[in-house]
């Protein structure tokens, strides 16, 4: 038995996409009857957009966010005033990126504040695991990458079923250009993890 389904591919990966990947997340999710959407939102602009595509849906949105301390010290993307917008429309995950901001790519790649000598700095010599994972799935895009990242965030929270699938909207560094269907996992139980299909995705 198959089923013939579409996916739509962007020539070029880029923000300007990001309504229409949400569109289509929307509508794949309603075809396969799936009731939770991951949405990728650093600063929260993308998690706003998503709120306007999603209203009246019934459909839950999870809104998955940079740890603090990404990318400056101390410092959270987004603003505090975007997180209460956000958290009336759905849940917000803070967590560790777990394939790209971990214990072991602060020790291979983390560079030493501007005041101390740079010969202070850590060399990168051999990538953990996790980048090389990580770099595995930038092969097929930035955000697909992401979109399993946040998968993982989200299950590590407790913040979504790891049992059915969701799907997951991501973009290349802005915006979103990316949306897969994905039946979630904690990060420490990876291989658990299924990349299921693509809805959209940058050539």
């Amino acid at each position: 038995m198959s089923t013939r389904r579409t996916t739509i591919i962007f020539e070029k990966g880029g923000e300007e996409h990001t309504v229409d990947t949400l569109r289509i997340a929307l509508e794949g999710a309603k075809e396969r009857k799936i009731d939770t959407v991951l949405i990728s939102t650093s600063t929260g602009e993308t998690g706003l957009q998503a709120v306007e595509v999603f209203k009246g849906s019934g459909i839950k949105l999870i809104f998955v966010r940079h740890q603090t301390g990404y990318p400056s010290r101390g410092k959270q993307m987004m603003p505090a005033e975007v997180r209460e917008k956000l958290e009336k429309a759905g849940k917000i995950v803070t967590c560790t990126d777990v394939l790209t901001g971990g214990v072991e790519v602060g020790v291979g790649r983390q560079r030493p504040e501007k005041e101390q000598p740079l010969e202070t700095g850590l060399p990168f010599i051999v990538p953990p695991v996790n980048v090389v994972v990580a770099n595995t799935l930038r092969l097929f895009s930035q955000g697909t990458k992401v979109c399993a990242e946040i998968a993982m965030m989200a299950a590590d929270c407790d913040a979504v079923d790891i049992d059915k699938p969701v799907v997951a909207v991501a973009g290349s560094h802005a915006g979103a250009d990316t949306a897969l269907v994905v039946t979630p996992a904690a990060s420490n139980r990876i291989r658990d993890l299924k990349l299921h299909e693509f809805l959209a995705k940058p050539l």
